[in-house]
């Protein structure tokens, strides 16, 4: 991006800003013209090398420092020249009109490897002996390999291949014969072959992220180089045969290479681009080696993590991968058309995504290596803090363009969506879904920079429309559920969208089912049967359900059995869990639970069951009390969380605290720290800490006095049940481990409305807005009276109405639109004053007789909303 494409943009950055900082696309222009992003510029940091030390081989890049090239050549030259060996790198000073042969001298003298073992090698190509530094290019600062044949060495057979190879390409430069074409690739693949499938063989380095011995043959002796050269040979048939070589490395097409030597390969495929980079960067080759490149580091992070990254040094790691993640930032900044017309998005390439993505996983474990585990990096640093590489402070720009790009994105998005065609909408948002990705990538890194974090959060609420729009879009593959700690930016739709990718996914497989067959009249028993005895993965199947003595069978039935049972499990009667006073339908787990001998098994018994209510998306018309809630969460519980709980113990504790403090220094209220609790009918003292019953209640100690008695009244007495019910809950997700993550990601208020459901009454303009007919037409004089009659039914016999209908008693928070299909009334004909009504549930289906008078209809619309009627499928 120009400097003047992000003066352009000044308005943009200033949209997102935090109040409190200073920066604006002004500070970035300034930024920008202070740091040089060339991808062959050298670190802020004076390395070993520029500092005239040797450098040494690091990591699994295993290839060189890139150096500083200046426009100007000036007088004298120095440069480097890294040792064929691996080894060190010496630096050589001459002046631009001497000759490659007095500098091949030079490393004679300094080194004692004979002229006639030595080849020089730069950009890619061999230096000739009488050619002048001047006429090959060769500018200060510049980098040069040696190369060439190492008589003593632990892989003569691969210095043989080796050698052979860049003599045939040598050959083949020169016109000598063109037959040497197949000895390249022969010799290549051969090379394949010598490469162990146990990358922890080799050079005896064995840990993950560096070079096995075979590999640093190949690059030692300037074979990656050398198939550059011939690449880049005008010769005709020399091209073709170099990309037919190098294909062998990173084309699986041409060379399916087992994933472990792939693994090892990948310092190999780093040389090749960065070798094209800078000759050959149009080139496909190099957008295909790039490309696998980023696929080889991604493969690398799955398999082995971010561990494999820390084997290398991380200034060189950074130094490495940035020209690689600024070249991508600035293909996907200047590729973005947002001139594109009205009905259409701004599309990021998800190919160039995606590698971006995988650069910037080493790039950022580098960076956490390098500036010793800072949570922040300060931008302007100061003389006193470590002086960081320049690419540590080049990466926060691109991070600071790329928010840019995505918020114009975004914006692009917003605009569409108020446009309400929904044709332009779908396509726009199934088009739009990489922004997702980006964010993503822009959340890792803005937890490397102070306030980046901030910038981020402030852009996601500027477009919160779209933000969300594009989160409802996301599949489960896709992986955003670092969105959920976002909740101040995202709706409650989204937030349930993503957790319910915690959940497995339900597939309809009838072979994979988990069956039950449960007596009404022992529900609760029953129920605790199958589901505790099942294996957790049998569960996360499609369950069957279908109650004795009753015909019906399927999805209606399911819910119902939801309904019922946890009717029966939160019911004060059976012990489990107490009511709170203030709204007998939100409960927490009883202390006194333990008179069950079975009690903690019935909890995890509990935590599966609602688990289970959430994947199939039932409301059970249960809400769980806030200190309930967050314990779950791993939060403490305060005060102000037990005032729904217990309001008499919320009062006490908040006169305590605003007591005058001389009538409690007075001893005033007799007080210790003790509580008073009952077991099997008995009232027992128990300390609140070691020595409790001896200390006194004071102005001092009143605060301290308030948490441990909220501690023992709601975490320490139900400690065990509450652990029973996450580990039951756990059992039913995806990864078990996140169990206590899938509470902290949501509201209370959110856990109502997905177990809950809708908490208003029944709107039945709704219903009838969403109910469509078969053999009715809406003007039938059947179709009128039936919904006469149901606006004059009360509250509980709507609900039974709907459970007869749906086999649901609570309908989604979004109201009869959540449902999974719209509800149908269909005509009956044959003796229609003599029938009742029946229904299918699992469709969501009404069988409505054709009566011949309102007075009929509602006598039998009296009948099928009975209590005894809707629970059971008997009439089925």
């Amino acid at each position: 991006m120009s400097s003047s494409d992000c003066h352009n943009r000044k308005r943009k950055l200033d949209d997102f800003a935090p109040a409190d900082e200073d920066f604006s696309a002004d500070s970035l222009h300034k930024m920008k013209k202070d740091q040089s992003f060339d991808s062959s510029s050298s670190s802020a940091v004076a390395s070993e090398t520029e500092r005239g030390q040797p450098q040494q081989e690091s990591g699994m890049f295993g290839g060189r420092l890139g150096f500083r090239h200046d426009l100007n050549v000036p007088e004298p030259l120095h440069f480097f020249v890294r040792m064929m060996s691996g080894g060190n790198t010496i630096v050589i000073h001459a002046r631009s009109d001497d000759s490659v042969e007095s500098v091949h001298r030079q490393i004679m003298r300094i080194t004692g490897i004979p002229l006639m073992e030595q080849r020089l090698i730069y950009r890619g190509k061999q230096l000739q002996w009488e050619q002048k530094l001047a006429d090959c290019a060769v500018q200060n600062d510049a980098g040069l390999q040696l190369v060439g044949r190492m008589r003593s060495t632990g892989y003569p057979k691969t210095w043989q291949v080796v050698n052979d190879l860049v003599s045939f390409i040598c050959r083949l430069c020169k016109k000598e014969s063109p037959s040497m074409a197949r000895g390249v690739l022969s010799r290549v693949e051969q090379f394949i072959r010598m490469i162990p499938n146990d990358e922890d063989t080799g050079t005896g380095t064995g840990a993950a992220g560096t070079d096995s011995g075979h590999v640093h043959v190949f690059k030692s002796g300037g074979a990656p180089s050398a198939l550059v050269m011939l690449f880049l040979s005008p010769i005709e048939g020399n091209k073709e045969c170099a990309t037919e070589a190098i294909e062998q490395f990173v084309n699986a097409k041409t060379y399916v290479l087992p994933q472990k030597k792939r693994i090892q390969c990948v310092s190999i495929v780093l040389e090749f681009c960065k070798l094209l980079s800078k000759t050959a960067p149009d080139d496909a080759l190099y957008v295909m080696c790039r490309r696998t490149l980023a696929s080889l580091l991604e493969t690398i992070r799955t398999v082995h993590g971010s561990k494999y990254f820390r084997q290398a040094k991380p200034a060189f790691v950074i130094q490495e991968v940035f020209p690689f993640v600024r070249e991508l930032a600035n293909m996907l900044v200047n590729n973005l058309d947002l001139n594109v017309k009205p009905a259409a998005c701004a599309k990021m390439d998800p190919s160039i995504v995606r590698d971006f993505v995988a650069f910037m996983g080493p790039m950022r474990n580098a960076i956490e290596e390098q500036v010793g585990g800072k949570e922040h990096i300060p931008i302007c640093l100061l003389d006193d803090r470590p002086c960081y590489v320049g690419e540590i402070e080049s990466l926060h720009v691109v991070y600071l363009e790329l928010l840019v790009s995505v918020g114009e994105c975004l914006e692009k998005v917003e605009n569409i969506l108020k446009t309400k065609r929904a044709k332009d909408i779908d396509a726009c948002l199934l088009g739009s879904i990489q922004y997702l990705t980006m964010l993503k990538e822009l959340n890792n890194i803005s937890k490397l920079y102070e306030g980046a974090e901030e910038m981020l959060r402030t852009l996601m609420k500027s477009r919160q429309l779209a933000l969300n729009a594009l989160i409802r879009y996301s599949k489960r593959s896709d992986d955003h559920q670092w969105l959920l700690e976002y909740k101040d930016v995202t709706f409650f739709e989204s937030r349930r969208h993503l957790i319910m990718m915690l959940f497995p996914d339900i597939k309809e497989d009838y072979e994979e089912m988990h069956e039950m067959l449960i007596d009404r009249a022992d529900l609760l028993v029953e129920s605790f049967r199958y589901i505790t005895q099942a294996e957790p993965e049998a569960l996360r199947s499609p369950l069957f359900m279908e109650f004795k003595h009753e015909e019906a069978t399927g999805p209606g039935v399911l819910r119902e059995w939801f309904y019922r049972l946890c009717q029966e499990i939160f019911n004060p009667e059976n012990g489990l869990f107490i009511s709170c006073p203030n709204d007998r339908r939100r409960f927490y787990p009883n202390p006194a639970s333990r008179m069950n001998p079975e009690h903690l098994n019935y909890f995890g018994f509990c935590g599966r069951v609602i688990a289970l209510a959430l994947m199939h998306k039932v409301q059970v018309g249960i809400a769980f009390d806030r200190v309930f809630f967050s314990t779950l969460a791993g939060r403490d519980v305060c005060l102000d969380d037990v005032q729904d709980a217990d309001p008499f113990l919320y009062m006490s504790c908040k006169k305590i605290l605003e007591m005058d403090a001389d009538f409690l220094d007075s001893d005033g209220l007799g007080l210790c720290f003790v509580t008073e609790i009952e077991e099997f009918g008995s009232k027992l003292l128990v300390e609140l800490c070691p020595g409790g019953k001896d200390i006194a209640l004071n102005s001092q100690n009143r605060e301290e006095y308030v948490k441990l008695l909220i501690n023992h009244r709601f975490m320490t007495s139900i400690s065990e049940q509450i652990t029973h019910f996450a580990q039951g809950f756990a059992d039913i997700l995806s990864r078990p481990t996140l169990h206590t993550f899938f509470f902290q990601s949501l509201d209370l208020e959110d856990l109502d409305k997905m177990l809950r459901g809708n908490g208003d009454g029944i709107s039945v303009d709704d219903w009838k807005a969403h109910t469509d007919y078969n053999g009715y037409k809406e003007t039938d004089c059947q179709i009128s009276w039936f919904w006469k009659l149901v606006k004059k039914m009360s509250e509980e016999q709507k609900r039974a109405l709907l459970v007869f209908w749906t086999s649901l008693k609570y309908l989604p928070v979004e109201g009869f639109r959540g449902l999974q299909s719209r509800l149908y009334i269909y005509k009956v004909t044959d003796c229609a004053d003599r029938r009742l009504p029946t229904s299918h549930t699992c469709f969501f289906r009404l069988c409505l007789p054709a009566c011949q008078s309102l007075s009929v209809m509602d006598k039998t619309l009296q009948i099928i909303t009975q209590e005894h009627v809707t629970s059971s499928f008997g009439i089925w």
